[in-house]
């Protein structure tokens, strides 16, 4: 049977349409109410920017034979035993009869600050995921297949994203991938070998732009870090789970 992949790409510009709609919604909701966060941190904090994607995501598990899984939102139940720590607060967790079957991370980035940012969710992305696959091993989740663990990120389209960097290594020379490569080039770089290096199922990156808030039209990176790879790895492996549990 095909999978389902429920029009992903018209949902994917809803939920950028929501993304930008949420953070102007609470960054104007915080001026009103007089308790303003500094620069961008308004439109973080009401926690809801990343509402449409998790819908998108819900969507593929219903659609391709997982409607009786439980599906696990509320944030009192979104935590799983950790090896280097006692616990991680994951975004989404999705359970069937007894068995972890996914774990998805669903991140942002708006700038104007890319530099420091994107290397606390450069290491955040490669922590969470040791730990976790470490437990794993441990038997932290019981003797079970491995789950499907996915890592997506929206990232602002911006001059200050796009942009060549330089880098500074005084004693050893970086990676020529990383040589000018702007901040959207090294997500980039990042999900194909947060992939390659089997530390997540599948990651993505896509960006759009502020003016983006009406049209919701969003771009990929490249095909290994696409939404529609990673939306096809989540229908794939639910599919093959619902096949497999019933």
């Amino acid at each position: 049977m095909a999978l389902d992949l429920v029009d992903y790409e018209q949902k994917a510009r809803e939920a950028v349409q929501l993304f930008w709609g949420n953070r102007a919604a609470a960054r104007q909701k915080q001026i009103e109410a007089g308790k303003a966060d500094q620069g961008e941190r308004a439109g973080v904090t009401a926690g809801k920017n990343m509402d449409g994607f998790l819908a998108l995501v819900l969507d593929i598990i219903w659609a391709n034979g997982l409607a009786q899984a439980e599906i696990h939102q509320n944030r009192a139940m979104l935590t799983l035993p950790g090896y280097f720590r006692p616990t991680k607060l994951w975004d989404l967790l999705v359970t069937r009869k007894g068995e972890l079957v996914a774990a998805i991370e669903l991140k942002s980035h708006v700038g104007p600050s890319f530099a420091n940012n994107f290397n606390n969710r450069t290491e955040e992305a490669i922590g969470t995921a040791h730990d976790f696959w470490t437990a794993f091993r441990e038997e932290a989740f019981g003797k079970q297949p491995r789950p499907f663990v996915g890592w997506l990120i929206l990232v602002e389209d911006a001059l200050a994203s796009r942009r060549p960097v330089r880098n500074f290594s005084p004693h050893f020379p970086v990676f020529e991938e990383f040589s000018d490569a702007s901040y959207l080039q090294r997500y980039d770089l990042l999900c194909q070998r947060l992939v390659q290096e089997q530390l997540y199922t599948t990651a993505a990156v896509i960006t759009a732009n502020r003016t983006d808030q009406h049209s919701g039209n969003f771009r990929d990176l490249s095909a290994m870090t696409s939404l529609k790879t990673f939306v096809t790895a989540l229908a794939g492996h639910v599919a093959s789970t619902a096949a497999r549990l019933g």
